[in-house]
């Protein structure tokens, strides 16, 4: 894992062995404090439906079907599969939250889904966790050939940033550069590619949630191989801490969180406060 989450984990854990109580929270009481934040008359599940189509809509505009056709087909079949789209919903929010706009934000949003549909595909390869199933789906390798879900990966790996600049003209251009630099830094060799290195490595960059998800969920409930770390012998969070202890690992992320959001009107954010609570309840 990278050397500052790594860092985060040992003093947490620290803190368990001497004895303070440093999870003061448990699954019923996240979420119900997530509704208090959010407040009563916030429907989280019509908000992402209504944002869920948007960005599909915007993501089937941004990849059409030319020439050459192989291409294009396999970077919009794991572009536009079903996925819960987490990334350009919650970038979606976190805009809005600040002042800004679903039509300021979609280029990035999508951008973003991108970047996220590349690491799968990438990840699933042969020479790396060699996956068959995605999202319920055959991976990409699997239909397309690796070749050719090698080639989608990084098509939709450049055409990401491409998309950024698309962002409306109201943004200054400054901003945009700013955003296009430090999602590069995310996405390169000290971010998710120093992840897949460790992850080779089985060492295993932290999803702390994905990691209880793969020892618990059967490959129908995931929509993906199930039990896949641990066939690989992956050092993900349950093999390192065990699931209860994960779990609770996990409810203390999800209390970092909403201290973050804490300064922030509570109605503007409560979007991602329900996000929050949707993600550390998940089942898949």
């Amino acid at each position: 894992m990278r050397r500052g989450f790594q860092s985060f984990v040992a003093a947490w854990l620290k803190s368990r062995s001497n004895g303070n109580t440093v999870v003061n929270v448990t699954r019923a009481s996240v979420g119900a404090d997530a509704d208090l934040e959010a407040g009563p008359q916030f429907d989280f599940k019509t908000y992402i439906t209504k944002k869920t189509k948007a960005v599909n809509e915007a993501l089937d505009m941004a990849v059409p079907v030319r020439y050459p056709e192989k291409i294009h087909e396999a970077m919009r079949y794991s572009l536009l599969s079903r996925g819960k789209r987490v990334c350009p919903l919650m970038c979606i929010s976190a805009c809005e939250l600040v002042g800004g706009s679903e039509e300021i934000c979609m280029p990035t949003a999508c951008a973003l889904e991108m970047l996220h549909a590349m690491s799968l595909i990438h990840d699933d390869l042969p020479c790396m966790d060699n996956a068959e199933l995605r999202r319920g789906l055959p991976t990409s390798h699997k239909v397309f050939g690796e070749d050719m879900a090698i080639l989608a990966g990084d098509a939709l790996l450049t055409l990401a940033f491409e998309h950024m600049t698309k962002t409306p003209s109201a943004v200054p251009a400054e901003r945009i550069v700013r955003c296009i630099a430090h999602v590069g830094k995310m996405i390169g060799s000290q971010g998710c590619v120093a992840g897949q290195v460790v992850d080779l490595a089985s060492g295993g960059d932290p999803n702390v949630k994905d990691d209880i998800l793969d020892v618990t969920k059967s490959t129908e409930q995931l929509g993906k191989t199930g039990g896949k770390d641990v066939t690989l012998d992956k050092a993900t969070f349950p093999k390192l801490l065990g699931v209860q202890q994960s779990q609770e690992f996990v409810l203390y992320l999800a209390g970092k969180a909403r201290e973050l959001l804490s300064p922030f009107d509570r109605k503007k954010a409560a979007p991602l406060y329900s996000f929050i609570d949707y993600l550390i309840n998940r089942e898949s």
